[in-house]
C-alpha cells in the first residue's frame, strides 16, 4: 500500500509539473506569435483575420487554412502575392489561431456559412473560396449548399473524400473525455517541441521546408491545449461528414479549380481531387509534379498565378 501511495503521489506531482510547464509554454507561444490581424464578430463568434489588396482584378478571395494551422500559413506564402491584384482575406478557423469556437462542433457546411458571413461583413461578397487540406471540405460544402454566394472554389491539396481507418493515436486520445484533457494540458507541449520538426518534414515532403517555416506559419500555436483539442475534434469527425457530403458531389454546378501535388501522401490526389473530378467533369485540374501537401509554400508564385487566373 505504501508503494502504491508513493507511485500515486509521484504521478500527481509529475503531471502537476507538466501542467505548469504546458501552461507557461502556451503563454510563451502566444507572446512570440501574437495576433497579426484584426477581429470581426460574426454569428456570435470573434474571428481573427488579415486582409490586403484592393480587388481591381476580379472577385475577392477568401483563404481558409488546413488542420493544425492558422492564417499565418497564407500570410507567409500566397496572400501578399494575390493581394497585388485582388482583395484577399485569410481567416483563422474557429478554435485555431485566435478565432473563438463554439462548444458544439461546426461542420464544414456550418463553416462555409460562417466564413461567407464574415467575408460579407468585411466587404467581400461572392468571393472565390480557397481551402487548403482540411478546408477543402468547406469549399465543397459551399459549392453544394451556397453556390450563389461564391464566384468559385479552389481545392488546394483539399480534403474532399472520406478515408479508411482513423487518425493518429494522439489525435484520437485528445478526444477522450477527461483523459484527453489531461493529455492536452500536460504532454502535448513538451512532446510537440520534440516531434514538430519531424512532422513538418513529413507534411512538406518531398519538398524542403522554406527557411524559418515553422516560425513563419506559427506552427506552435497548435500546441496550445484548447487549439490541440479543437483540431482533434475537426480531424476525428471529418471523414464521416465527407462520406455523406461526397455522395452529393454530382450535384455541384459551381466553378472549381483543383490544385494538387502529385507526391502528396497526406491528402493523396487519388482519394480526394480525383474523386471530385470523376463526378464534376467541369472542374479544372492542375497537377504539380514533384510537389507534396503544401503547394503554396513549395511553389508560391505558381500557385498565386493559378488562383488569380481562375478568379479573373
Amino acid at each position: 500500500m505504501r508503494i502504491l501511495m508513493s507511485v500515486v503521489i509521484f504521478l500527481v506531482a509529475l503531471f502537476g509539473v507538466l501542467a505548469v510547464v504546458s501552461y507557461a509554454g502556451a503563454k510563451r507561444i502566444e507572446a512570440a506569435l501574437p495576433p497579426i490581424g484584426d477581429f470581426v464578430t460574426v454569428d456570435g463568434l470573434k474571428l481573427h483575420y488579415v486582409q490586403a489588396g484592393q480587388g481591381n482584378a476580379g472577385p475577392p478571395i477568401v483563404l481558409l487554412h488546413g488542420a493544425s494551422s492558422n492564417l499565418r500559413d497564407f500570410h507567409s506564402s500566397i496572400l501578399p502575392l494575390l493581394a497585388e491584384k485582388h482583395h484577399v482575406i485569410a481567416f483563422d478557423r474557429p478554435g485555431m489561431g485566435y478565432s473563438e469556437r463554439r462548444s458544439d462542433w461546426q461542420n464544414p457546411a456550418d463553416l462555409c456559412d460562417l466564413m461567407l458571413n464574415a467575408a460579407a461583413a468585411l466587404g467581400a461578397d461572392k468571393p472565390v473560396v480557397v481551402g487548403h487540406s482540411w478546408s477543402g471540405s468547406v469549399v465543397m460544402a459551399c459549392a453544394l449548399d451556397q453556390p450563389e454566394r461564391i464566384a468559385g472554389g479552389v481545392l488546394l491539396a483539399g480534403a474532399a473524400g472520406h478515408w479508411a481507418g482513423g487518425v493518429d493515436w494522439n489525435v484520437s486520445l485528445a478526444r477522450v473525455p477527461v483523459v484527453g484533457q489531461l493529455f492536452a494540458h500536460t504532454l502535448i507541449y513538451p512532446l510537440g517541441q520534440l516531434l514538430l520538426p519531424k512532422v513538418v518534414r513529413h507534411i512538406m515532403a518531398p519538398n524542403q521546408p522554406p527557411t524559418n517555416y515553422v516560425r513563419d506559419i506559427g506552427a506552435k500555436l497548435a500546441l496550445r491545449p484548447a487549439a490541440y483539442r479543437s483540431n482533434a475534434q475537426d480531424l476525428t469527425r471529418l471523414s464521416e461528414f465527407l462520406q455523406l457530403q461526397s455522395a452529393r458531389y454530382p450535384d455541384v454546378d459551381a466553378r472549381l479549380l483543383i490544385i494538387h501535388g502529385e507526391d502528396d501522401t497526406v491528402v493523396p490526389y487519388w482519394n480526394h481531387g480525383q474523386r471530385v473530378k470523376a463526378v464534376v467533369p467541369s472542374a479544372q485540374v492542375e497537377l504539380l509534379p514533384g510537389v507534396g501537401h503544401v503547394p503554396h509554400h513549395a511553389q508560391p508564385d505558381h500557385i498565386a498565378r493559378l488562383i488569380s487566373a481562375f478568379a479573373r
